[in-house]
């Protein structure tokens, strides 16, 4: 299926790269040589971890959010950078991180690893993610104020979460945590329309499911961005993202299941350099 996919877009690729036209000189106003974003991001979380060792007793399902009292939300930052090595090929990278904590008062047993908390214990817990996303676009739809294009890419996923006694405890770790780095590879499709030459949204959808070695991930990821020319080399933007992923994954004879999403509203600044081959 993979390699069914890659090659449908290598053919569709081939075969509009020889379709062009006067407007293929032509971008869009948004289409730069260079572009650098950063910004501001309010996710909503969603995280369900399951983590078990074994020979023991099954871990408990958690949610962070109502069994370990973690905020749904919470204030991040995000940094892209975007290289269009042509008119109509460019280059992605995106970085953002989250690292989430709490102290909290269990409402019932809760078993990590090979270790159990007890209702009415008082715990620390952590979840915290980096997140790097790199990706190859090809726009095989082009005109002066839209393009249309798919993406090949992966999302590197490091996450790790732990939970301990707060104020310790006998017989129990000061730190008990797992973690993963999972690169999941994703296809996608993107796309963007002018409706003026100041103002534009453009989109971003990516999906996957498959299993490398241990690690079976599944992962939709998409983006909306509204943006406004301030000036020739500056833009506004104000979006709404979101990531879900599940992860299942074993190691040490120790096995985890990690469900995490969030969606939010996005700000940003961008700026552009380079000397385009192309006009507006």
């Amino acid at each position: 299926m993979k390699a069914a996919a890659l090659t449908t877009i290598f053919l569709i690729s081939i075969s509009f790269s020889y379709s062009q036209t006067k407007d293929s000189l032509v971008a869009p106003w948004w289409v730069e040589k260079f572009k650098l974003t950063a910004g501001l991001f309010v996710p909503i979380n969603n995280t369900k971890v399951q983590v078990s060792a074994n020979g023991s007793a099954a871990g408990t399902d958690i949610d962070f959010q109502k069994d370990l009292g973690f905020d749904a939300s919470q204030l991040t930052f995000l940094v892209n950078f975007q290289w269009r090595i042509s008119r109509r090929s460019r280059l992605n990278l995106s970085y953002y991180d989250m690292n989430r904590k709490a102290t909290h008062t269990l409402q019932k047993d809760i078993t990590f690893k090979d270790q159990t908390y007890h209702i009415n214990s008082s715990v620390n817990t952590y979840f915290n993610t980096a997140i790097y996303q790199f990706s190859y676009g090809y726009a095989f739809i082009e005109k002066p104020t839209y393009e249309v294009g798919v993406l090949i890419g992966a999302h590197t996923i490091g996450t790790k979460a732990g939970i301990s006694l707060n104020g310790g405890g006998t017989g129990i770790n000061t730190d008990n945590n797992f973690g993963f780095t999972a690169p999941l590879p994703d296809l996608g499709v993107w796309g963007g329309y002018a409706f003026t030459n100041r103002f534009a949204v453009n989109l971003n959808f990516d999906y996957l499911s498959l299993t490398i070695n241990n690690i079976n991930g599944r992962l939709i990821a998409y983006d909306i961005l509204f943006s406004y020319k301030l000036i020739r080399q500056l833009d506004i933007s104000l979006g709404y993202s979101g990531l879900n992923f599940s992860v299942k994954t074993s190691k040490n004879n120790v096995s985890g299941d990690f469900r995490w999403g969030y969606n939010g509203p996005t700000i940003g600044a961008t700026f552009s350099f380079g000397e385009r081959s192309w006009k507006h």
